[in-house]
């Protein structure tokens, strides 16, 4: 599965919507979770339940009706996610807390499947058909989308982020890599003094984006404090705080690159990490163990 992210460009009223959205797939979320914690043993609740529960909430309430009905869907199936995940923890007996499902109340993003959108044909704007009020918008981005047709695109959220909005096609295509098969040997060593070195002789020095902004960030976080609460000042103080945080997040992923060019040259690391992001946290914070790879 690819995901392609693009801005959203439009009006406020538009904006307003969105986040009208947003809150219905948290409203439909936690009903669904409660709906799950007062069912009797006996109800045996699964997804298809839940499912059928978001039919009920449809008819009862008319701004859930006003959603699209798959993203109706989206949101409980996200609910069963956090529920088998708790099931799945206990079955294995999981050490410590086994993640019992709470209640969401900062959800950030909706979802629709394969129905309540319609791409235009230049694929530079975006129409939601639900009663929402979305409509139209403008995508601001690469053409990366023009070269997939329409019907491999499975799922498109709507996500707000500390700088605007955003929207992502998730396609249903295989992703593969091409592995290079390099001429001879490369000996690379990931450690704590560099991100790594490799037999030629180059260091590459760690990138610690979080200790560079650390400052910034702190100085950030204090003004929100000395701001009253439920005054837009505090609101604009929290906004500045979360795109630095947003902007350190970025760096990581685009260096993450890294990881990419090592795969490329066709190296194999003895050390195994869940995966690159994790690498590149542990940079900040001096957690990276050394590890050897070779050619």
């Amino acid at each position: 599965m690819l995901v392609l992210e693009y801005k959203v460009k439009g009006k406020r009223k538009q904006y307003q919507a969105i986040d009208e959205a947003i809150k219905t797939t948290q409203f439909i979320r936690n009903k669904a979770i409660r709906y799950w914690m007062d069912a009797p043993c006996e109800a045996k609740i699964n997804k298809i339940a839940l499912n059928n529960y978001s039919t009920a909430l449809r008819k009862e309430f008319q701004f859930v009706k006003d959603l699209n009905s798959m993203a109706c869907q989206s949101a409980t199936e996200r609910a069963w996610s956090s529920i088998d995940r708790f099931y799945s923890n206990c079955k294995s007996k999981k050490p410590g807390k086994k993640g019992f499902p709470r209640f969401q109340k900062d959800n950030r993003s909706v979802e629709y499947k394969t129905s309540g959108w319609s791409l235009h044909p230049t694929k530079r704007r975006i129409t939601f058909i639900d009663k929402k009020g979305i409509s139209e918008v403008k995508l601001l981005g690469k053409w990366d989308i023009h070269t997939y047709p329409v019907q491999s695109i499975k799922r498109v959220r709507l996500v707000r982020k500390a700088d605007g909005y955003y929207c992502q096609f998730a396609i249903d295509i295989e992703v593969g890599t091409e592995v290079r098969i390099a001429d001879g040997e490369v000996g690379l060593d990931v450690g704590l003094e560099h991100f790594y070195s490799d037999s030629n002789g180059h260091h590459e020095p760690n990138p610690r984006f979080l200790r560079k902004a650390e400052k910034t960030i702190k100085h950030a976080q204090r003004q929100i404090y000395k701001k009253e609460k439920g005054k837009n000042q505090r609101r604009k103080a929290r906004q500045r705080y979360a795109k630095k945080h947003l902007r350190v997040n970025r760096q990581r992923n685009e260096h993450a690159s890294a990881i990419r060019w090592i795969r490329n040259l066709g190296i194999q690391s003895i050390n195994t990490y869940p995966n690159s992001l994790e690498l590149n946290s542990q940079l900040d914070v001096g957690e990276s163990p050394t590890s050897k790879v070779h050619a």
